[in-house]
């Protein structure tokens, strides 16, 4: 039975002072963390796992990624997952919280290339990607042993960077993509979608949005269609509805509860909206994931 609120996890969060980063071995990871694990939960940090072999699958949202050999998931701040049975298989968990990570332009470019919530969060890493990572691994498991010690959390930091660096150049050197970070379009464009997480569920009109900016709503759209290809409106939309899937599938909240949830006074516009968008009713959407 779905309980009615999503497990949500946490990285030092009554403890500050410490680093806000942590590294596991997969597999004593599981043991130790086995049921909790295999059900749907959430964390407020991010998580990269690393799946040294292959076997079993794992569920991101409402997605089954088979697991072969060398996969790497990425999962987001808040995104719902959960592990299978297997409990064999090798391999390495990272966490870290925001504190950590988001410090330069480049860190919120990398947040919403890899760790994004409407793109596949799933890489295979080829043999001499392999090999490199290894040894940023290496790198950080050394410094975690000396957490005290001159200059440790940079080189943790930078070694962690390095690591996202390198995965985002094969990932669109595979694709053709020329990765670039060069205008203040695609800088502006990230700065709205986090300003998306935060405020998804207040029902702000794109103009709101744009004024946090200091932009026009007409600039505003320019530069969504310029980077995504998608108006505000439509990024808002499928935040909205994102969130809604998650709570229709992994709690046993009522619709109406849903809609509170998400900002919606009316029910009954919560279901009209959530129809006209998926083209299904919200019980409708329920049941058919049962």
């Amino acid at each position: 039975m779905r309980d009615q609120r999503i497990a949500t996890y946490h990285l030092h969060k009554s403890q500050p002072e410490k680093l806000q980063f942590e590294i596991y071995d997969l597999r004593s990871y599981r043991c130790k963390n086995g049921e909790k694990a295999a059900s749907a939960h959430s964390h407020s940090y991010y998580q990269m796992i690393w799946f040294f072999n292959a076997g079993g699958i794992h569920t991101v949202d409402f997605i089954d990624y088979p697991i072969e050999k060398d996969t790497l998931l990425f999962i987001n701040k808040d995104q719902i997952h959960f592990f299978d049975d297997n409990l064999e298989v090798e391999g390495k968990l990272i966490h870290f919280n925001e504190s950590f990570f988001m410090h330069t332009e480049v860190d919120l470019f990398l947040k919403y290339c890899i760790f994004n919530v409407t793109t596949s969060p799933c890489y295979i890493v080829d043999l001499d990607t392999n090999k490199i990572m290894h040894s940023y691994l290496k790198s950080i498991e050394n410094e975690t042993k000396h957490k005290g010690a001159f200059g440790a959390e940079e080189v943790i930091r930078f070694s962690l960077k390095s690591i996202l660096i390198l995965l985002e150049r094969t990932h669109k050197s595979r694709g053709d993509v020329q990765l670039q970070f060069q205008n203040a379009y695609q800088l502006q464009f990230y700065q709205f979608k986090e300003l998306l997480e935060l405020h998804y569920k207040d029902g702000m009109a794109v103009s709101e949005y744009a004024a946090l900016l200091s932009i026009s709503a007409k600039t505003l759209s320019t530069i969504s269609a310029k980077v995504s290809g998608k108006s505000p409106a439509a990024h808002i939309t499928e935040r909205v509805v994102l969130e809604a899937k998650r709570l229709l599938k992994f709690t046993s909240l009522h619709v109406s509860e849903v809609a509170f949830n998400l900002g919606f006074e009316d029910d009954s516009y919560f279901i009209k909206y959530f129809k006209r968008h998926t083209k299904v009713t919200p019980l409708a959407f329920r049941n058919n994931l049962l």
